[in-house]
């Protein structure tokens, strides 16, 4: 079976035939919507039919690599922009989860919820583009990261692109005002030209802070391999999804491997906020026994600058530098 839908501005079509995507069921000119040529097999768990389940495991992933993230980000107290890459997370976390209900059929797509579940994932896809093109101007400080301002335009820029993307696909799914799911155009716009444009312009931007402003070009190359998942989740999901799904007699298709992409790329975007971060050690917090720990090249140092012979013990060994310590005292160990 194949499908003869072409590729064209505003149309499902070609879309909907090579990728089972959530909306699909609620677009075009037929109330069962439009279907993929090849799609991952069901499987029944119990009673339980569950659909995607490759897909929906990958989910279930996404939600524990997610969790570990935010931890990691929620320990580095001195980090900037700290809040903000929060709020990022916690909208992907969202998005996540509510994925695994719409594509494994937990919510099927017969239901009557199923068009406003579908249309609040959509709502929350693009909030997280959103929240990621403006976490991407925190760096340049235009206004301080972690207060009140900084953090309250986040949510509330987020919260009213997320609502005005949701009511336009649930106007699209019950061709309500105006909008018609046999012409989504406006939900096609907001659904794959907002996202690029977000991620194009948040890949810029990163480039222009870090050659500008940082010594370092190592987040150079975790940006470029971000780019790289994304771009990758993309392909596979619109032009190689019917040839993964043959391939391997329907277990799984491209649904999977953007699923995994994505989650890359979302984990190489906290690896390089991450790389952006020098902790402060005066006011860092860890539970490790050697947070504290002076490193031996330094311990060697404070010796040279001390008088030979001085100290506790007067020679080699521990106490071996003046105490107080001279020369700017505390100064010389960067507190």
């Amino acid at each position: 079976m194949t499908s003869t839908a072409t590729l064209s501005f505003g149309s499902y079509d070609w879309i909907c035939s090579r990728a089972a995507l959530i909306v699909c069921p609620l677009l075009g000119a037929t109330h069962y919507g439009i279907e993929p040529v090849c799609y991952s097999r069901n499987v029944e768990f119990g009673r339980t039919l569950v659909f995607q389940p490759a897909t929906s495991f990958m989910h279930i992933c996404a939600l524990a690599m997610v969790v570990i993230m935010i931890l990691h980000v929620r320990s580095k107290y001195t980090a900037v922009g700290r809040k903000e890459i929060l709020i990022f997370f916690y909208i992907y976390f969202l998005e996540e989860l509510l994925a695994i209900f719409l594509d494994s059929g937990i919510i099927p797509p017969s239901s009557n919820v199923y068009a406003w579940f579908a249309a609040v994932h959509t709502g929350l896809t693009a909030a997280t583009y959103w929240c990621l093109l403006v976490n991407g101007f925190v760096g340049f400080q235009m206004v301080e990261d972690g207060t009140p301002l900084s953090l309250w335009t986040l949510q509330g820029t987020s919260a009213i692109v997320g609502l005005i993307v949701g009511l336009v696909a649930i106007g699209t799914f019950k061709n309500s005002a105006g909008l018609s799911s046999a012409k989504p155009t406006g939900l096609w716009i907001l659904q794959f030209i907002f996202p690029l444009a977000c991620v194009v312009v948040y890949i810029v931007a990163q480039f222009f802070l870090v050659l500008r402003t940082l010594d370092d070009r190592w987040p150079i190359g975790d940006i470029l391999f971000g780019t790289a998942f994304w771009v990758i989740a993309q392909v596979l999901l619109f032009a190689f999804s019917n040839t993964i799904c043959d391939a391997v007699s329907h277990y799984l298709d491209g649904t999977f491997f953007h699923a995994l992409c994505n989650l890359f790329a979302v984990m190489m975007t906290y690896k390089y906020w991450d790389s952006l971060t020098k902790e402060d050690l005066e006011f860092s917090v860890s539970s490790k026994e050697k947070a504290w720990e002076v490193k031996e090249t330094l311990l060697r140092e404070d010796d040279d600058d001390s008088p030979s012979g001085s100290g506790y013990g007067g020679g080699a060994g521990y106490g071996q530098g003046v105490y107080p310590p001279q020369k700017g005292g505390y100064g010389q160990y960067g507190y």
